[in-house]
């Protein structure tokens, strides 16, 4: 398994690596926010440990970037912040876990092997299409499959489901969704956003895929078993 440890704090990453390492992880180490989205795209790891407060980059612009580039690995966040507000944050911006510092780290072990069981296998290609439930994203032509015929989508509508489908059944958040699906619009209204929910809903139904709205947290696609 391999993990990557994006943390700035010398004592603490010294003491994770040692102890990850001893439990049979393959840790790769990043202690810079600039440079973590670089190292994530090149290890591709099964989990990431990540801090939130990191220089150059906050932890939550890059898992927000990372999740908007669609990497889909398994994050537990890793921080001092611990405030319900602080959690929430960092669930929306797409984290899968979340444990609170000074932790145990029998707990911290547990909960990494938890995300890692979650992950789809690793083994398969990287650069093969994505197939959660009948959905499939094909990466070189950008188009979205059902039952191998195209589905017909506008751009808007395929840039707001590309990462919903990058992470099937987690919530994206609405903040994030607008971001991606009117990238630097100032006089689009807000609530524009449930206008291309609404019409992506429509064409999901013969898919057996559904849009489902999560109030306080965004939305999520739950695919066909």
């Amino acid at each position: 398994m391999k993990l990557l440890l994006i943390e700035d704090d010398p004592a603490l990453r010294k003491t994770l690596l040692r102890a990850l390492t001893r439990l049979g992880w393959a840790v790769e180490v990043c202690a810079d926010g600039l440079a973590a989205l670089a190292h994530w795209q090149q290890c591709a790891p099964d989990v990431v440990l990540l801090d939130l407060s990191l220089p150059g980059l906050d932890g939550l612009q890059i898992l927000a970037q990372a999740r908007g580039r669609g990497l889909s690995t398994p994050v537990l966040i890793l921080t001092a912040r611990g405030t319900v507000g602080d959690r929430i944050l960092g669930l929306n911006a797409g984290g899968d876990d979340y444990l609170p510092k000074p932790f145990d780290l029998d707990e911290l072990e547990a909960r990494l092997r938890a995300l890692q069981r979650r992950r789809p296998d690793s083994s398969a290609d990287a650069a093969s299409p994505a197939k959660p439930g009948a959905l499939r994203y094909d990466r070189d032509s950008g188009a979205i499959y059902h039952q191998g015929q195209v589905l017909e989508l506008t751009p808007r509508e395929l840039a707001l489901l590309k990462p919903l489908l990058a992470r099937p059944g987690h919530a994206v958040s609405k903040e994030r969704l607008f971001e991606l699906v009117f990238p630097g619009a100032v006089e689009v209204q807000y609530e524009a956003i449930e206008v291309v929910v609404y019409r992506l809903r429509k064409k999901l139904l013969p898919t057996g895929a559904s849009l489902m709205t999560l109030r306080g947290l965004g939305y999520l696609l739950k695919v066909a078993a």
